[in-house]
């Protein structure tokens, strides 16, 4: 939560963004996002100096829209529940032009997030540390994909588990059935960060493979993590970027680990629900 925009977002937002053509760059770049990877591809478009267009849903928390303009990148918005993202962005791209940058399904999305495991692995070394495990939020399966592969790259010992909120658990039910499970989307959740409703085409192999199992934890849970961090580790996390502090502090890791790192993903919370939360 402490890197540009808030999020780990931008770390693949720019290792995409960084490497378009010239024509590329004229062209400008479209996404879609619920708010994180909206302000990742624009903080990374404006540093390149690229027009970015963002499809986010009308009901984003104000703070990830009023952020997202500030960055300077257009925002169009959609009713999550009636409409496609997806649709309307490949619709402006085919209308108007533009390079596409989705959220996860992407091999440089999925390097850049990735080096968020990279760094993590790398601290540890440095330390003489081994990790027995790593805790990462997932939504459409990117970070989880990039860490993964880092994982297998420079501490393959390590158990990497994805953590997931209730109601949106379709990795979890992928890695059981061995195909890509559909979530709910009719059901809203309080990680707004989270909502893909499928793992991605891209990512869900390389999960799949490197995964050793998903998690899933529930509202009270994430809140319960939410105010923990405030309290005790002295730092501001959003709902979805508190999902896999939940898993741990409510014990559904399991025994036999005892390194075990976690990954604190966003920061960009509603300021109203945050002090709802702390003040519980």
């Amino acid at each position: 939560m402490l890197q540009v925009s808030g999020s780990f977002k931008f770390r693949g937002a720019y290792n995409r963004i960084a490497r378009l053509s010239d024509e590329e760059r004229a062209a400008g770049v479209i996404a879609w996002s619920s708010g994180n990877h909206a302000q990742g591809v624009a903080a990374a478009a404006r540093l390149e100096g690229v027009r970015a267009r963002i499809v986010m849903p009308a009901d984003a928390p104000a703070i990830k829209l009023e952020n997202t303009r500030a960055l300077g990148a257009e925002i169009i918005t959609y009713d999550r529940y009636r409409e496609s993202r997806e649709a309307i962005s490949y619709a402006l791209a085919e209308r108007d032009g533009g390079v596409i940058v989705p959220s996860y399904d992407d091999p440089w999305i999925i390097a850049g997030q990735g080096t968020a495991g990279l760094e993590i692995f790398e601290d540890a070394a440095s330390q003489g540390v081994q990790l027995d495990a790593l805790l990462i939020c997932c939504g459409g399966g990117g970070l989880t994909a990039g860490c993964a592969l880092a994982a297998e790259a420079l501490s393959p010992a390590t158990a990497i588990y994805c953590v997931e909120p209730e109601g949106y658990d379709d990795h979890a039910r992928s890695l059981q059935s061995g195909r890509r499970e559909q979530a709910d989307t009719s059901r809203p959740s309080l990680c707004d960060a989270l909502l893909a409703p499928t793992p991605g085409a891209m990512t869900f192999p390389i999960n799949r493979r490197l995964l050793s199992g998903a998690i899933v934890v529930s509202e009270d849970e994430v809140r319960t993590a939410m105010a923990y961090a405030f309290r005790v580790l002295k730092l501001v996390v959003e709902p979805g970027g508190a999902v896999a502090l939940a898993a741990l502090l409510a014990g559904k890791l399991g025994d036999g680990h005892g390194n075990v790192a976690v990954m604190l993903s966003g920061g960009n919370v509603d300021p109203a629900l945050f002090a709802e939360v702390i003040s519980a």
